[in-house]
């Protein structure tokens, strides 16, 4: 029997039933009107919040490749739970959602740990884990994508630049040769009023257009911007470079006042795309 991990978050942040959550997904890839994009896909960065606020910006992230075919695909997340290992990944065979399963690419998992061992890091398994920030992106994926694929899962509960940048590398290694794609998930600011929340999505989106992971740790340390997912962006980044990419387009951005109405405590939310 396949060792699956259940979904913590099916029914709630997302849809709970296979033909609605199809059908909410599809409408949201379905609506984004892609600019066109100067090259070929490396990576993507999308948000993590329950569709509803963000699953709009979601799909122009994940219409960029729609259509697409990759046997695997790396999503890169943040761990917001407390952990005492600085990079995580799954101790199940699959992750389970309304839509199916999506099997764990156990070779894959094994070569990017033994990358990162080289560093002095490496993947610690978890079991029933309770983060949101990975699975979110798998009905997008699902729908989004041809043909079934198989999964990287890490968790990044580290955020300081050289964890990162280690990841990056080892993503890279890992990835080199495969045909892959990379997920960064990741929201912007949170809970700021609205105009505060465009300064320091804005200064975060510039430093990712840029296409400079640098930018970013210098944006955060500063005090210019925030994002929960600041490692994995910055890994995902890192590996793309390493991996062809030249450049990064900014696909869309909102924040959760586009759904609600209430500008006086919102979380942004950004898509981008980095090219080849």
């Amino acid at each position: 029997m396949l060792d699956l991990r259940p979904s913590p978050i099916a029914g709630t942040w997302y849809a709970g039933r296979p033909r609605e959550l199809a059908r909410r997904v599809d409408a949201f890839l379905d609506a984004a009107d892609l600019p066109a994009l100067a090259g070929r896909v490396v990576g993507l960065m999308a948000p993590h919040a329950g569709h509803r606020y963000s699953g709009a910006v979601a799909g122009y992230a994940f219409a960029a490749v729609r259509g697409w075919q990759p046997p695997l695909v790396a999503v890169i997340a943040p761990m917001h739970h407390p952990h005492t290992a600085p990079l995580l990944t799954s101790g199940h065979e699959a992750y389970r959602t309304p839509l199916g399963n999506v099997a764990v690419d156990a070779g894959a998992v094994a070569d990017l740990d033994a990358a990162l061992r080289c560093q002095g890091l490496g993947l610690t398994p978890v079991r029933n884990d309770p983060e949101h920030a990975l699975e979110i992106e798998l009905p997008f994926l699902q729908r989004a994508l041809a043909g079934d694929f198989r999964l990287l899962p890490v968790m990044v509960r580290a955020q300081d630049e050289r964890t990162a940048s280690a990841l990056g590398t080892a993503l890279a290694e890992t990835l080199r040769g495969r045909q892959a794609l990379l997920v960064a998930s990741t929201d912007l600011s949170h809970y700021h009023p609205q105009a505060l929340a465009e300064r320091l999505d804005g200064a975060m989106l510039q430093a990712v257009a840029a296409f400079s992971p640098t930018a970013l740790y210098e944006t955060v340390l500063a005090g210019r911007g925030e994002a929960c997912g600041l490692g994995a962006l910055a890994a995902v980044m890192w590996a793309a470079r390493a991996l062809g990419a030249t450049r990064a387009q900014v696909l869309r951005y909102a924040t959760s006042a586009a759904v609600t109405g209430d500008e006086g405590a919102v979380v942004g939310y950004g898509a981008a795309a980095f090219l080849a």
